[in-house]
């Protein structure tokens, strides 16, 4: 048994506590075994999980694993403790709100023999699996993909990294991309927001990129999706499975503490992984020299 402890206590943390409380049965989910969770408020007992201090939790013996749902520009320094306290680490996205902070974590990681698992939930779900499905042999023309959301709370980071899960989606589904261009529309006063960014594929067919918030604004993705023998204007629904993206997300995190998924696999996404940071890294930087 993994001992595991879960890092912050929002939304994400009280499923992370849920699902290690009643893991899948028959799976590497079952391997872990909460032994507590950290919070910087001072709580009451969480689903009968108790508080303990972040210093008990990098040094106990019997803690072997974190997984880290705090805001997004404290996961930096919380993965760095756990790893340089040799425990393995699942991280809710974005890794780190830096392309660099990023890289060098994942060297540590692999200097000390652990694992660093990066959570992408988003890639669970039947939407995207539906749609994936769909265009497979389809030769992109031109794309768009807009999402809008309510405005997000201070620690969340600069658009490109909050919303790195759009990203990752265009990513996997058409490959490496490369920015050709990005704005950021911002009026605080109103808490709005608007980034757009432009790429090119490997076969240079222009993408964007819209991340757009506001208060108000329903949470929505749309898309259009122009390709050599039709084109996609809707997402399409998917079969809704019995399992959870979280759960299905501890499991795959589970699989890579046994051994259980192979080499290239780790080395695919990995390299998806940072390659989605580094274009989320050149986005803040054309937005802010478009800016100044």
């Amino acid at each position: 048994m993994l001992g595991s402890v879960v890092v912050g206590l929002g939304i994400a943390g009280g499923v992370r506590i849920r699902d290690l409380l009643a893991p899948l049965p028959s799976s590497a989910a079952e391997k872990f075994t909460v032994k507590g969770f950290v919070s910087r408020r001072t709580m009451e007992d969480q689903q009968g999980v108790q508080q303990i201090p972040l210093e008990e939790a990098l040094s106990r013996d019997d803690i072997n694993v974190a997984f880290v749902c705090t805001e997004n520009t404290s996961h930096e320094e919380h993965i760095r403790q756990f790893l340089e306290a040799g425990k393995h680490v699942c991280v809710e996205y974005p890794m780190t709100t830096n392309y660099s902070s990023a890289a060098a974590l994942w060297e540590l990681a692999q200097q000390k023999g652990l694992v660093l698992h990066e959570e992408h939930i988003e890639l669970f779900t039947p939407d995207f699996k539906q749609l994936k499905k769909d265009i497979a042999g389809k030769q992109l023309e031109e794309g768009r993909l807009h999402f809008t959301g309510g405005p997000l709370k201070p620690g969340f980071g600069f658009p490109a990294f909050s919303g790195i899960s759009r990203l990752t989606w265009l990513v996997d589904l058409f490959g490496e991309l490369s920015v050709k261009a990005a704005t950021l529309e911002e009026d605080e006063d109103r808490k709005y927001s608007k980034m757009t960014a432009h790429f090119l594929t490997k076969d240079q067919k222009p993408l964007s990129w819209i991340e757009e918030r506001g208060p108000g604004m329903g949470r929505t993705k749309r898309i259009n999706l122009r390709f050599d023998s039709c084109t996609l204007t809707e997402l399409p629904a998917g079969q809704r499975e019995a399992v959870g993206l979280f759960m299905q997300d501890m499991v795959l995190f589970g699989r890579k503490l046994q051994g259980d998924v192979p080499p290239e696999e780790l080395q695919a996404e990995q390299r998806r992984i940072l390659h989605c940071l580094q274009l989320a890294e050149n986005i803040r930087q054309l937005c802010q020299s478009t800016a100044a």
